[in-house]
C-alpha cells in the first residue's frame, strides 16, 4: 500500500499503458473507429467499380510500384547492414544482416508485428546466430535510430521548403513550418556531429552498446530516407494523379497512417491504414483510391512475403540435405528463426484469401458451367465451408508459429479442403492454384514441426484475439462494400439461388462471427496454464536420493515434481511443469554420464512440447552440458558448506551459539535425534509447533525448493528436536543426510513462537556438533541468494540486475544478513547457477520459480 501511495503519476501512467486491458481495448477501439470511418467514406463505392479500376491499371504503373517496393526493401536491408557494422561487425556478415532485415520485414509486414522493421523476427534471427541480449538490442535499436533520422530529415526538408498544400494536413502557418523544419534539420546535424566525434555509448536498464559513428549514422539516415521514401512512393504512383499532386502532403498522411496501423495490432494494419489514407487525402467515395490501396497491399505486402517465403523454403530444403559447410550452417541458422513467422504468414494469407473470396460475388460465367454439373446445395455448402476453413486457417497460424505438429497436420487438411471448395463453389481456379502453392510451401517446412502440446491448437492469447478480430472485421467490411447496392431484407437470409451471392455472404459472415466468438471465449476462459501436479515418487528415486552425497537431492521427495529416470536406473532428474516451462530443482542425481543424457532428454521433451527448459539452483558440475544446450548461465547466489572435521563452537564468531547451547543445558533443555521409524509418535506435536510457527509468520507453506510440513514428506527423515525440562518439544528440524556421510543439512526448522529465544541457536549448534560426532564431512548451510555476484559495468545484464537486487533489496529480504550469519562458520562458498534460455526469458523463468515456491508475488511477500 505504501508503494502505491509513493508512486508518481508517470509510473501510474506506465502501469496503465502496460496493462492487458489497455493493450487490448486501445487497438480494438482504433479498429472500430477506423472501420466505421472507412465504411462512411466508401459507402458510395461499388465493388464492380473497384474491380474495373484495378483492371484498368497500366503495366507501367505496376512496374513503377514494384520498383519502389524494391527500393524500400533495399533501405530496410541497409538498416541491419549498418547496425551490425556498428554493434556486431565481427559476428554477423553484412549479407546475412541484409537478408535478416529485408526478409524479416517482408514476413512481419503480413503478420502485423512491427510494420516497418520486423523487430520480433530479427530479434530471433540475431539471437540464434549467437548475439547476446545486449548486442541484439543494439542492432535493433540502431536500425530504429536510422528510421527516425530518415523521418526527421524528410520532414525537416518538407517543412523548411514549405511546399504547397502541406498546411492542409499540418495546421501551421508558413513561418512556423519553416522554423520547425529548420530546428529539425539543425538537431539532426548536431546529432551527426556529436556522433562523428566517436566513442559514444548508449546505456539503458543495464544494456549497453556503442552508438554508430558519424559516417555510419549518416548511412543510417540515408537508409531511412530510402526506406520511407520507397514505401510512400509505392502507393504514390498507384494513386490517382489528380489526388496526389503534392508528394510532401501525401508523405505526411502516409506516415500518420502507418503509425495508426502499428497501434492497431491488425495484420498489416488492414482497414486502419486504408481508412487513414482515405480520410487524410479527402478521397471519400472514390473507387480508384480503393483500387490503388488494394494494389498497394498486393505489391508492398503480399509480393515481398511470397518472395521471402519462397527463398526461405529453398534455403531450408538446401540446408536440410545435410551438406555441412560454414555457409550452409550460417544459412540454416539464419532461416530457422523465420520459419515460425513464415508458416504463420502462409496460413494467414491462405485463410484471408478464402474469407475474402467468400465475401465477393462469384463469376457468373463460371457458375453457369457448374450449374450443369453440381447441385445448388453443393454450391451453398462449399461457400460456407470455404469461409469456415478460412477462419480456422487464420486461427491455426498461431500453432504453426509455435511449431506444433498437430497445427501443421490440421493446416494441411484445411488447405486441401479449401482447394476443393474453391473449385466447387465457383471454379475459382486462381484461388485453388494459390492454395496448391501454399500446400507446397508448407510442405517444404515439414521437418520444422515436431512439437507436441496437450492444449488445443485453436486457443489464442490476447494479442492474437485482437489481431484476428481486427482482420475478420476488415474482411467482413469488404463484403459489405461489395453488396452495398443490395437492399437488405429478412428474406435474404433464406434466399438459396444460383445468383444469391449476397445471401451466401450474410450466412457465411454470421457463421464466421459465431465461430470466432466461440474460439475467443474458449481461449479467454481456458488459456491459463496451471502447474501440473507431481508424480508418485518411484522406489528407484528414493534409493538414489539415499545414496546421493548431495543433500539437495532430498528436495525430490517433496511430492510436487515429475521425474525422468535413466533406462538403467542409475540416475534421475526431478522437475516441475509450470504449463509453459519445465524447470528442475537442482541437477541430475546419480551417475554423471546418465545425468548428462537426462539433461538432454529433458531439453528435448520441453522443445517437443513447445515449452521452455531451465535448470534452477545448479552447481558448476554440468555447466558445459548446459552451454551445449544453447542455454544462458546466470549466477543466482552461492551455497555455503561448513567443514565438520574437528568442528567446535570455539571462537568469537560462534560465541552466540556457544552461549545459547550452554544456557539450554543449564536450564534443563535436552537435544535428541528421533529416527524416522519412531517419528509417528511425535508427529502430532511437531504439527502443532509447525502450525503455530507458520501462523506467527503470517505466511504459507512453500514448495519446490523448500519443503512444507506434510506428513508424507517429513516422514522420510530423522528429526532433531530440543525438549524443555518437562519433555515437551520446543523446536525441531528435519535432517538431510547425504550418502557415505558426506554431507548433513536440514530443510524445515521450526519452533514454538512463545518459547525461549535461545532455542533455535541452541538446536542449530547441537545439530552441527551431532553431525561432527557422527562423522559427517560437511554441513550445508544452504544458499545465499544473489550473493557473490559482481555488479560491474562490463558484467552481463542479468548479473548486474542480480547484483543490484543484492545491494539494494535489503528492505524486502535480508540478503547481506543471511550471508553474514553463514560467514560465522567459515564456510566454503560454491556458486549457484540458473541455466535457462537467455534474453527476456530469464525474468519469466525466475517468476515461474517464484510461483512454484511461493505461489506468486503475494506468497513471496508473505
Amino acid at each position: 500500500m505504501a508503494n502505491d501511495e509513493k508512486s508518481t503519476p508517470a509510473s501510474r501512467l506506465v502501469r496503465v499503458i502496460e496493462s492487458p486491458v489497455f493493450r487490448i481495448v486501445v487497438p480494438l477501439l482504433i479498429v472500430a473507429i477506423s472501420v466505421f470511418v472507412l465504411h462512411k467514406l466508401a459507402s458510395e463505392v461499388h465493388w464492380s467499380d473497384v474491380k474495373a479500376e484495378i483492371d484498368a491499371s497500366t503495366w507501367t504503373t505496376i512496374a513503377a510500384a514494384v520498383m519502389w517496393t524494391a527500393v524500400s526493401f533495399l533501405g530496410l536491408s541497409f538498416y541491419d547492414i549498418l547496425a551490425v557494422r556498428s554493434v556486431a561487425k565481427e559476428r554477423i556478415p553484412s549479407w546475412v544482416a541484409g537478408l535478416a532485415g529485408s526478409s524479416g520485414s517482408a514476413v512481419s509486414n503480413l503478420l502485423g508485428f512491427s510494420y516497418l522493421t520486423g523487430t520480433a523476427v530479427r530479434y530471433r534471427a540475431y539471437a540464434s546466430l549467437g548475439l547476446d541480449l545486449g548486442r541484439v538490442a543494439g542492432v535493433i535499436a540502431t536500425s530504429w535510430v536510422g528510421l527516425w533520422m530518415g523521418l526527421i530529415l524528410l520532414l525537416g526538408v518538407f517543412l523548411t521548403l514549405h511546399p504547397a498544400n502541406l498546411s492542409t494536413v499540418l495546421p501551421l502557418d508558413s513561418t512556423t513550418e519553416v522554423i520547425l523544419g529548420t530546428v529539425l534539420l539543425i538537431g539532426l546535424a548536431a546529432l551527426l556531429l556529436w556522433l562523428a566525434r566517436g566513442g559514444r555509448r548508449f546505456s539503458f536498464a543495464g544494456i549497453e552498446f556503442d552508438l554508430p559513428n558519424g559516417r555510419l549514422a549518416g548511412g543510417l539516415t540515408i537508409a531511412g530516407v530510402v526506406d520511407l521514401g520507397g514505401a510512400a512512393l509505392t502507393l504514390y504512383v498507384l494513386m490517382p494523379p489528380d489526388l496526389v499532386q503534392s508528394f510532401p502532403y501525401f508523405f505526411v498522411v502516409f506516415v500518420g497512417a502507418v503509425a495508426l496501423a502499428m497501434l492497431s495490432h491488425a495484420p498489416g494494419g488492414l482497414g486502419v491504414f486504408e481508412a487513414a489514407i482515405i480520410a487524410g487525402m479527402g478521397a471519400a467515395g472514390r473507387s480508384d483510391v480503393l483500387a490503388a490501396l488494394l494494389l498497394y497491399r498486393a505489391i508492398y505486402t503480399i509480393l515481398p512475403f511470397l518472395v521471402a517465403v519462397t527463398g526461405l523454403g529453398i534455403a531450408w530444403v538446401a540446408t536440410e540435405r545435410g551438406t555441412v559447410t560454414k555457409t550452409a550452417t550460417l544459412v540454416y541458422d539464419l532461416t530457422r528463426p523465420f520459419v515460425p513467422f513464415a508458416t504463420a504468414g502462409i496460413a494467414l494469407l491462405a485463410g484471408t484469401i478464402l474469407l475474402i473470396s467468400g465475401n465477393l460475388p462469384a463469376d457468373t460465367t463460371r457458375l453457369g458451367v457448374l450449374r450443369d454439373v453440381v447441385p445448388l446445395s453443393f454450391i451453398e455448402a462449399s461457400h460456407l465451408v470455404g469461409s469456415i476453413v478460412g477462419l480456422l486457417l487464420i486461427v491455426i497460424s498461431r500453432g504453426l508459429f509455435r511449431k506444433l505438429y498437430r497445427a501443421w497436420v490440421i493446416a494441411m487438411i484445411l488447405m486441401v479442403v479449401g482447394f476443393v471448395v474453391s473449385l466447387v463453389k465457383g471454379l475459382d481456379w486462381e484461388e485453388a492454384l494459390g492454395l496448391l502453392v501454399t500446400i507446397g510451401l508448407l510442405g517444404l517446412f515439414r521437418s520444422a514441426f515436431y512439437r507436441v502440446e496437450s492444449a488445443s491448437v485453436f486457443r489464442l492469447n490476447g494479442t492474437w484475439i485482437v489481431s484476428l478480430v481486427t482482420l475478420v472485421v476488415a474482411i467482413t467490411w469488404i463484403g459489405a462494400l461489395s453488396y452495398s447496392n443490395v437492399e437488405y431484407r429478412d428474406a435474404l437470409w433464406w434466399d438459396f439461388a444460383w445468383h444469391s451471392d449476397a445471401s451466401r455472404y450474410l450466412r457465411a459472415s454470421l457463421v464466421v462471427a459465431f465461430l470466432l466468438a466461440a474460439i475467443s471465449l474458449d481461449s479467454v476462459l481456458s488459456n491459463r496454464r496451471t502447474p501440473k501436479r507431481g508424480e508418485p515418487i518411484p522406489d528407484v528415486v528414493r534409493q538414489l536420493v539415499a545414496e546421493s552425497e548431495d543433500t539437495e537431492a532430498n528436495m525430490a521427495l517433496i511430492g510436487d515434481k515429475s521425474f525422468l529416470i535413466s533406462g538403467d536406473g542409475k540416475a534421475f532428474i526431478a522437475y516441475a511443469d509450470t504449463g509453459t516451462s519445465l524447470i528442475t530443482k537442482g541437477e541430475p542425481v546419480g551417475a554423471e554420464e546418465q545425468g548428462r543424457d537426462l539433461i538432454w532428454e529433458l531439453r528435448e521433451r520441453a522443445d517437443r512440447e513447445g515449452k521452455r527448459c531451465a535448470f534452477y539452483a545448479v552447481s558448476p558440475r554440468y555447466l558445459p552440458t548446459y552451454l551445449d544446450l544453447g542455454l544462458s548461465i546466470m549466477k543466482i547466489g552461492e551455497v555455503a558448506r561448513a567443514d565438520l572435521k574437528g568442528f567446535t563452537l570455539n571462537g568469537s564468531s560462534k560465541k552466540g551459539f556457544r552461549q545459547s547451547r550452554n544456557r539450554a543445558e543449564r536450564e534443563g533443555y535436552s537435544f535428541e535425534v528421533i529416527p524416522k521409524e519412531d517419528l509417528s509418535r511425535v508427529l502430532p506435536e511437531l504439527k502443532a509447533i509447525s502450525d503455530s510457527w507458520l501462523a506467527s509468520k503470517q505466511g504459507e507453506e512453500k514448495s519446490f525448493s523448500l519443503g512444507g510440513f506434510e506428513e508424507s514428506y517429513v516422514s522420510n527423515f530423522d528429526h532433531a528436536v530440543l525438549r524443555d525440562p518437562d519433555g515437551k518439544i520446543v523446536a525441531f528440524a528435519n535432517l538431510f543426510q547425504g550418502g557415505n556421510k558426506h554431507e548433513l543439512s536440514l530443510d524445515l526448522m521450526r519452533y514454538v513462537p512463545d518459547g525461549p529465544g535461545f532455542a533455535m541457536d541452541a538446536l542449530f549448534a547441537e545439530m552441527m556438533l551431532w553431525g561432527a560426532a557422527q562423522g559427517f564431512r560437511w554441513f550445508s548451510l544452504g544458499s545465499s541468494p544473489f550473493s557473490g555476484i559482481d555488479n560491474r559495468q562490463l558484467a552481463s545484464f542479468w548479473n548486474r540486475v542480480g547484483g543490484f537486487v543484492y545491494e539494494h533489496g535489503e528492505h524486502f529480504y535480508h540478503f547481506e544478513g543471511l550471508r553474514s550469519f553463514k560467514e560465522k562458520f567459515d564456510p566454503v562458498w560454491e556458486p549457484n547457477y540458473l541455466a535457462s534460455p537467455g534474453g527476456l526469458a530469464v525474468p519469466r523463468i525466475l517468476y515461474e520459480v517464484n510461483v512454484l515456491v511461493s505461489g506468486g508475488i503475494r506468497g513471496l511477500v508473505k
